[in-house]
């Protein structure tokens, strides 16, 4: 049986099932949709714009012949910058500031690739940072004397004609 409460008498009373699944299902389709509005790694150069939203900085453009980078910088954060391919496909992120900027926004799906990461995929360096690399996907991080640097790509979006150095 599923209770609730009466707002107004704090009293539980029984909710009828349809309500419940009308609830939950609104509550999936709110939690869906806030998944793909993430920006990121892997995402439409589009996204980068969520990402300037979210982390309420300004984008600078620079292109180059092969790719364009996004540099996202705010007062208090860290500076992001964000690699393009001309297919318009964030292939690479890297970082700089005073902490790490929120991974699930900037990796995207590409999160789940660091909390199921093996140890075989696994380099800690002590009190340094981590490195994490894949089949798929790279990512380091780097932290000393209160900044951290850090960066992460995708091999397979990286264009054939640049090196993966250039996301560092």
């Amino acid at each position: 049986m599923n209770l609730g409460f009466s707002l107004f008498t704090g009293v539980p009373r029984r909710i009828p099932s349809h309500c419940m699944k009308a609830t939950l299902s609104l509550l999936l389709i709110l939690n869906l949709g806030s998944v793909l509005a993430w920006a990121g790694l892997g995402q439409s150069e589009a996204s980068v714009s969520a990402d300037q939203q979210y982390m309420k900085s300004e984008d600078h453009v620079q292109s180059f012949q092969a790719y364009k980078v996004h540099q996202l910088t705010s007062a208090n954060g860290p500076t992001v910058r964000e690699y393009v391919s001309p297919q318009g496909v964030v292939f690479g992120i890297t970082w700089q500031g005073r902490f790490v900027p929120d991974m699930n926004q900037l990796l995207g799906t590409y999160v789940t690739n660091l909390q199921t990461a093996t140890p075989a995929q696994t380099q800690i360096r002590h009190l340094r940072g981590l490195t994490v690399k894949t089949d798929v996907f790279v990512y380091s991080n780097f932290c000393h004397m209160q900044i951290c640097k850090g960066s992460a790509y995708v091999a397979s979006l990286v264009p054939s004609n640049i090196s993966v150095e250039v996301v560092r």
